[in-house]
C-alpha cells in the first residue's frame, strides 16, 4: 500500500513538473525606443565622448571633486536608494521562494499520569515529527512572480545610479553657481568703491558751487544702491553656501574654508564629443533603463493574475514518531497532493487579471514619454550650450569695450567735460556688461553639466550600486 501511494505521489510529480514549463502571461520583450536618427541642435565636437565618465574629474579642480566625494560618502539620497534596493532583493528571495520546497520540524513533551492494570502511573510521552510542502507550479505564477521581483531590483538599482548623477550634478551646478557669484559680489565691490570715490569728489566740489546740489543726491544715491546691491548680492552666496553644506553634509565652517580663495575663474570643462545616434545615448540613461523594468515587471504581473484563473496543486506529508514510558514508540506519516479549483469567486480573478494588463499600458506609456523627456533634454541642452558659446565672444567684447567707455567718461567728468548722469549711465553699461559677462560663463559651464546629466552622467548598463559603507570608504567608485 505504501509503494502504491508513492508511485502516485511520483507520478503526480512528474506531471506538474512537466506542466510547469508553460507560463501563461505574455513573453515580456524590451521596448525598442522611438527615437530620432540624429539630434537636430549643433553637436560640440571638440574632445572624447569617454570623457563623460566621472565627468566632475575634467574640471581639474580639487575642491568639487572633494565636495562631490563628501557628498556622495554621506547623502540620504543615496542611502534611501541603497534600502530600496535591499528591498527589492528581499522580495525577490521571498518571491523565488515560493517554487521550492518548505519544511517545518515539530516537537512535544508532556508529563502525566495514565491508568494501567487498575492503578495510575507516571509517564512521560514525547511526540517529533516533520511536515513539509511544495507548491507546484503548474502555470507559472511563482515564476512570473520572481521575475517581476527580479525586474524590479533591477529597477532599483537603476534607482541609484540616476540618484548618484543627479547628486553630482547638482553638487558641481551649486559649486559653480557660488563661484560665480563671488565674481559677480567682486564686481558690484568694485562698483560701490567707485561710487563711493564719486560721492565725495561730488560732495566736494558741491561745497565749492562748482556743482549743483542735485549732482550731490544723485552722487548718494548711486551709492547708496551700489552698497545695497553689494549686500543682496552677498546674501546670495550664502544663500549657495547654505546649499552646499545641505548637499555635502559638511559643517558650514568647513565647508566656508574649503571653498575661500578656490580661484577667480569660473571652473570650466572640456568639451566632449556627443553621439549623433540618440539611440546610443538612450541606453546611457539610468532613469529610462529604470523605466524599461519596470515594464517588465508589469509585463510578469499579467502572468501572476492570469495564473490565479487555474487551480493549483501542492503536495504535502508529514511524518510523526510518538512515545510514552509506558508504550513502544509509534510511527505516522502521510502524504499526497492537494488540488484547488477556483470556481466562483465574483469575478475577483478577472478584475486582477484587467488591472495588470491596465497597468503594463500605464508603464508603457511611462517609457514612452521617459525616452521623449531624454531627447528634449539633450536637445535643450545642446541648444543652450550652442547658444552660449556663440555669444562669448560678443559678450567679453561688450565688458571690455564699455570698461574703456566708462573710464574715459570719468575722466572726462573729472575735468568737467562731462556730467555726472553721463558718468552714473556709463557706469551702470559698464558693469550690467560685466554682469553679463559673468552670468554667460556660469550659465556655458552650467549647460556642459545639464548635457553631461542629460547623457546619462557615465552610466553604463552592468554597473552595480555600491552600499554606503562601501561609498564612505571609496567615495567615488569608477563607473566606466
Amino acid at each position: 500500500m505504501q509503494a502504491v501511494v508513492l508511485r502516485r505521489a511520483a507520478a503526480t510529480v512528474s506531471l506538474s513538473l512537466a506542466l510547469a514549463s508553460c507560463a501563461v502571461g505574455p513573453d515580456y520583450r524590451e521596448p525598442v525606443p522611438q527615437a530620432p536618427s540624429s539630434w537636430n541642435a549643433e553637436l560640440p565636437h571638440a574632445g572624447n565622448v569617454s570623457a563623460i565618465a566621472e565627468w566632475w574629474r575634467q574640471f581639474d579642480d580639487p575642491v568639487l571633486e572633494r565636495l562631490i566625494a563628501t557628498a556622495e560618502a554621506d547623502s540620504p539620497s543615496l542611502a534611501k536608494a541603497w534600502a530600496n534596493i535591499e528591498k527589492a532583493r528581499a522580495a525577490l528571495s521571498s518571491a523565488s521562494a515560493g517554487g521550492r520546497p518548505s519544511a517545518t520540524a515539530r516537537g512535544s513533551a508532556a508529563r502525566g499520569t495514565q491508568s494501567q492494570g487498575g492503578s495510575d502511573q507516571v509517564a512521560d510521552t514525547r511526540s517529533h515529527g516533520l511536515d513539509a510542502s511544495w507548491e507546484l507550479d503548474l502555470f507559472g505564477k511563482i515564476r512570473r512572480g520572481a521575475e517581476a521581483a527580479q525586474a524590479r531590483a533591477d529597477a532599483r538599482v537603476s534607482d541609484w545610479h540616476e540618484a548618484r548623477v543627479s547628486l553630482a550634478a547638482e553638487v558641481a551646478d551649486t559649486y559653480v553657481q557660488h563661484r560665480a557669484c563671488v565674481l559677480l559680489a567682486e564686481a558690484y565691490e568694485r562698483e560701490s568703491a567707485s561710487t563711493m570715490q564719486t560721492e565725495q569728489a561730488t560732495t566736494s566740489l558741491v561745497r565749492a558751487g562748482l556743482r549743483s546740489p542735485s549732482d550731490g543726491s544723485l552722487a548718494r544715491a548711486a551709492s547708496a544702491s551700489a552698497r545695497s546691491s553689494v549686500v543682496s548680492q552677498q546674501a546670495q552666496c550664502d544663500l549657495l553656501v547654505k546649499s552646499l553644506v545641505s548637499l555635502t553634509g559638511m559643517k558650514e565652517p568647513d565647508l566656508r574654508e574649503l571653498i575661500t580663495g578656490t580661484g577667480t575663474d569660473i571652473p570650466r570643462p572640456p568639451a566632449l564629443e556627443v553621439a549623433s545616434v540618440p539611440a546610443q545615448v538612450l541606453r546611457q540613461r539610468p532613469d529610462l533603463a529604470s523605466l524599461e523594468r519596470e515594464l517588465a515587471a508589469t509585463s510578469a504581473e499579467i502572468g501572476v493574475a492570469q495564473a490565479d484563473l487555474y487551480p493549483s496543486l501542492s503536495l504535502s506529508g508529514s511524518i510523526t514518531v510518538s512515545a510514552s514510558d509506558l508504550a513502544s514508540s509509534a510511527t505516522s506519516w502521510s502524504l499526497g497532493p492537494s488540488v484547488s479549483v477556483p470556481i466562483f469567486d465574483g469575478g475577483r480573478r478577472h478584475a486582477a487579471v484587467d488591472s495588470a494588463r491596465a497597468g503594463f499600458i500605464a508603464a508603457q506609456a511611462e517609457y514612452r514619454q521617459g525616452v521623449r523627456n531624454v531627447v528634449k533634454e539633450v536637445e535643450q541642452a545642446l541648444v543652450n550650450l550652442d547658444s552660449a558659446g556663440r555669444r562669448a565672444d560678443d559678450a567679453a567684447t561688450a565688458a571690455q569695450e564699455y570698461g574703456r567707455y566708462f573710464r574715459s567718461t570719468e575722466a572726462s567728468w573729472r575735468v568737467g567735460r562731462d556730467s555726472l548722469l553721463t558718468l552714473e549711465e556709463a557706469r551702470r553699461n559698464a558693469l550690467s556688461a560685466q554682469i553679463q559677462q559673468i552670468a554667460l560663463q556660469r550659465d556655458h559651464v552650467g549647460y556642459w553639466i545639464a548635457l553631461y546629466k542629460a547623457l546619462g552622467g557615465g552610466w553604463q548598463p552592468g554597473t552595480p550600486a555600491s552600499s554606503p559603507q562601501a561609498m564612505a570608504q571609496h567615495p567615488q567608485p569608477k563607473e566606466d
